[in-house]
């Protein structure tokens, strides 16, 4: 491919959860169709985590997130989908999203069908794919041996722990692997390091997926410090050992996405963009703009 650039790209699929995953697509927006995301699926805190207890089902917040910022125009049905409960009911906390998702999920063959009803719905041309469709947790062990679970209980560890794992056992969705399969790029990040990117690397056939693609994986790495300390300690060297062991290839990841704070000695020969990044309002969040400015300076590099 010569000179390749974004806009040539026919499949682009990206990695994540929440809002980093949501910010990474929306840089990309103008894709369309042509852009796919795939969601992890492990939160069980705030009010996805009441939904799961009480109905059961896969995780829907960070799919919620990512839809939100995909919105291409305010409409009665997007501030809908955002809406969230006050007071002090039972309906208190909760995001009138999650609860739309797990109604059409009720009335769905498949969560997957659910989504692809909200996108319809808000006009979302990218498609967004649960990383399974089956209902799975986080969990880790700890430094002291504990077994730790769900998500927000290891995001609340003060030390790495020393093994990361799903419970149970899921396999991830069919149209994911498939679109690991036809991508022309891969990214993976930004966002929470343990909670919302290596869950997705603890699926074996996904991360076989990853390993077979000849598509370029670039990582896109994280602007502020992480809440969680454990990952807050973390050097790049030391995500990118993490990531391609978990993926099972050496030096799989083939591009870094870095903000000025980043260590770029830690790219270890990788190809790398580095520069300002930040958003004006929120500066640990990505400005779309300069966020898609560095992936085409980096696609042009990698293609």
């Amino acid at each position: 491919m010569g000179n390749p650039t974004l806009a040539k790209l026919k499949h682009v699929v990206a990695l994540g959860g929440g809002h980093g995953l949501g910010r990474a697509m929306s840089a990309l927006s103008s894709l369309g169709s042509g852009l796919t995301g795939i969601v992890t699926t492990t939160d069980n805190g705030g009010s996805t985590g009441r939904i799961r207890l009480t109905q059961g089902g896969i995780a829907w917040g960070d799919t919620r997130t990512c839809l939100n910022q995909l919105v291409p125009e305010r409409s009665i049905a997007a501030a809908m989908f955002e809406y969230r409960f006050s007071g002090r009911g039972e309906l208190a906390g909760h995001n009138l999203g999650n609860l739309m998702l797990t109604a059409l999920d009720d009335l769905s063959v498949r969560p997957l069908e659910a989504i692809n009803l909200i996108r319809s719905l808000l006009k979302v041309e990218a498609q967004l794919i649960p990383m399974s469709e089956q209902p799975v947790d986080l969990q880790a062990e700890a430094a002291g041996g504990e077994i730790i679970y769900g998500e927000v209980a290891v995001d609340n560890l003060r030390e790495l722990p020393i093994g990361l794992g799903l419970c149970p056992t899921v396999t991830a969705t069919p149209e994911a692997l498939e679109a690991i399969s036809a991508a022309d790029l891969i990214l993976l990040g930004p966002g929470s390091f343990l909670t919302s990117l290596m869950p997705l690397l603890l699926l074996p056939d996904l991360t076989q997926a990853l390993r077979q693609s000849r598509a370029p994986l670039i990582y896109i790495d994280n602007l502020g410090r992480e809440l969680s300390v454990a990952a807050a300690n973390l050097r790049l060297r030391q995500k990118l050992d993490l990531m391609e062991r978990a993926i099972g290839g050496q030096q799989r990841i083939d591009g870094l996405i870095l903000g000025p704070d980043s260590d770029a000695a830690d790219a270890r020969q990788r190809l790398a963009i580095q520069q300002p990044l930040a958003a004006l309002d929120i500066p640990h969040h990505h400005d779309r703009v300069l966020l898609r400015d560095a992936l085409e300076k980096l696609v042009s590099l990698v293609g």
